[in-house]
């Protein structure tokens, strides 16, 4: 049964799926609760802009999803302060304005071919020794950041403004939660794909809301549901040549239901 973890380009995907699912739902779990729940699919096309301006200038292609996707989420923040009664308009007019350059840079690189796509739905073959490095690295500052802001994050999370009354810079927090956001996105695409990625980010958040009760509770469980959904879905990828992010999404949909079904059967008794 484990026997595909004797290949080198397993043992690479899994090490940098179990990263991801820690840092999605842990990140994914504020994006939440501050309702912010597209960002997610934003920063993800914004990132695709930067795979194909990285293809078309030559530079690796995770480090231009990262330029880009930071820019983005800089915008995003800038954006949010000129709407501040519609801050919404600040995710739709990012996404909008990523997915046209998207496009153009597409064309331009002509490089719709097969390693952009596997940044577009993730490839288990495709994670090397470099995106490794990048992942782990990237997903240290994450980690290292929430440990560091968990505070300030979980009470902006619910009360912004009186976190802004009690003297916290939430702007700049409100800047670099968005930076965070965006480098996660960066650090799953490899694994899950850019098409996928804010799914793993939402998904098992909305399994644990549904069981938890409390705030520290639910990151917990979000980030069980997330290892579980990565685990059978890498195997699943594995054994039946499926797409590893349309799988690792689809069987935390599948906990979903589950968990949506046992509430309900629960209850009629």
């Amino acid at each position: 049964m484990f026997e595909l973890l004797n290949y080198e380009f397993m043992q690479r995907a899994f090490a940098a799926g179990l990263l991801i699912a820690v840092i999605c739902p842990l990140i994914g779990t504020f994006v939440v609760m501050r309702r912010l729940s597209m960002i997610g699919d934003t920063l993800s096309h914004a990132s695709l802009a930067g795979i194909a301006a990285g293809m078309l200038g030559g530079l690796y292609p995770l480090w231009g999803a990262l330029i880009f996707s930071l820019i983005a989420a800089i915008v995003i923040e800038k954006l949010r302060k000129r709407f501040s009664h519609y801050a919404e308009l600040s995710i739709s007019i990012v996404l909008s304005a990523s997915i046209g350059l998207a496009v153009v840079l597409i064309s331009l690189a002509n490089s719709f071919n097969a390693d952009l796509m596997s940044y577009l739905f993730g490839s288990i073959i495709a994670v090397s020794a470099l995106d490794i490095y990048i992942i782990l690295s990237l997903s240290i500052v994450i980690l290292i950041s929430v440990y560091m802001f968990y505070k300030e994050f979980f009470y902006m999370a619910f009360d912004e403004e009186g976190a802004e009354l009690a003297g916290m810079p939430v702007s700049n927090l409100n800047m670099y939660f968005t930076v965070l956001t965006a480098m996660t996105i960066v650090v799953s695409m490899r694994v899950v794909g850019m098409m996928m990625v804010s799914s793993l980010m939402i998904v098992p958040v909305a399994c644990s809301l549904l069981i938890s009760k409390s705030f520290k509770n639910t990151v917990f469980l979000s980030v069980i549901f997330a290892l579980v959904s990565v685990v059978i879905g890498l195997f699943s990828s594995y054994w039946f040549d499926l797409a590893p992010g349309g799988s690792i999404v689809l069987t935390s949909v599948f906990i979903l239901i589950v968990i949506l079904i046992a509430k309900k059967v629960l209850k009629m008794q």
